[in-house]
């Protein structure tokens, strides 16, 4: 009888020992960050097949339980939740939150690429912020965006990001030419280069010259109300109304000014427009 509960003892105290050995535990890091290598610590005995599984990749290989698991840096390249999983007998796992490393680089967005002057808040400038590995870094940086004035100082505006993203609303000047925003984190920046052009015309005239059966008219220089020229190609619109009837004549301006000719019946009223700009009206005569 003794031996027989000498044999029970020691089958159940084997088992109990044969379970101790087989448990699996991991413990990886509580902060870790995209592109930075780490290990997994291990509990147990013996080899088991090791599992990571990440929002971009997945990876398999083979360890030894009770030793450390190392994970090279490209491996968690990708910031987001991972799960690290060991199965031998029985399986174990853990999950660990990845974040990205700190910014290295702009993505930047200026709409639209030619404006008008003197228009309020037309311009857009959106900044993404990345790291490295082109996570976008949630954590609030602060972006910086030199803007450069035609002829003109330069001026900066800063930013902090909301979830990676920064953004302001700028009204373009009065004068045209190129306006230059170059956001920058860091030692990162990016350039980029809007066109402001002419706005509408201002104080549009014209002048009549009688030829005979035909009127020639020319405008004076055209341009907008802060004294810029369009540019040569806008198209500026002539109509003449007579006894023939109503008929237009539209005119591509060349060195600021536009011109045209009509044939006259009678007594006629001509007027001009660029755009939605109305110039004066003139009235001449002609022989039937």
């Amino acid at each position: 009888m003794r031996r027989i509960l000498l044999i029970w003892c020691l089958t159940i105290g084997g088992f109990a020992l044969s379970m101790r050995a087989q448990e699996v535990e991991l413990r990886a890091p509580s902060k870790l960050t995209a592109g930075v290598g780490f290990a997994i610590a291990t509990t147990g005995h013996g080899s088991a097949t090791f599992y990571l599984v990440g929002p971009s990749r997945a990876l398999k290989r083979t360890i030894q339980l009770g030793q450390e698991i190392t994970i090279p840096g490209n491996d968690v390249a990708v910031s987001g939740l991972y799960q690290a999983i060991a199965c031998g007998s029985p399986c174990a796992n853990t999950t660990f939150q990845v974040l990205p490393s700190p910014p290295a680089r702009l993505s930047f967005f200026l709409h639209p690429s030619r404006v008008p002057v003197s228009s309020g808040n037309a311009i857009n400038a959106t900044a993404f912020v990345f790291d490295r590995f082109h996570n976008t870094v949630l954590k609030p940086a602060k972006v910086d965006f030199h803007v450069s004035l035609p002829d003109g100082p330069t001026m900066t505006r800063s930013g902090q990001t909301t979830r990676g993203i920064t953004w302001f609303e700028m009204g373009s000047t009065a004068k045209q030419g190129r306006l230059q925003i170059v956001a920058a984190i860091g030692e990162t920046a990016e350039p980029r280069v809007i066109q402001q052009v002419a706005s509408d015309a201002c104080g549009l005239r014209m002048t009549a010259t009688p030829a005979g059966r035909y009127v020639k008219l020319e405008t004076s220089a055209i341009r907008d109300c802060a004294g810029n020229p369009l540019p040569d190609g806008t198209i500026v619109s002539f109509t003449k109304t007579d006894d023939a009837g109503r008929s237009t004549i539209d005119t591509p301006i060349k060195k600021d000014k536009a011109n045209a000719q009509f044939e006259l019946t009678g007594r006629a009223r001509i007027s001009v427009a660029c755009g939605v700009a109305l110039g004066n009206e003139l009235e001449v005569g002609g022989r039937p």
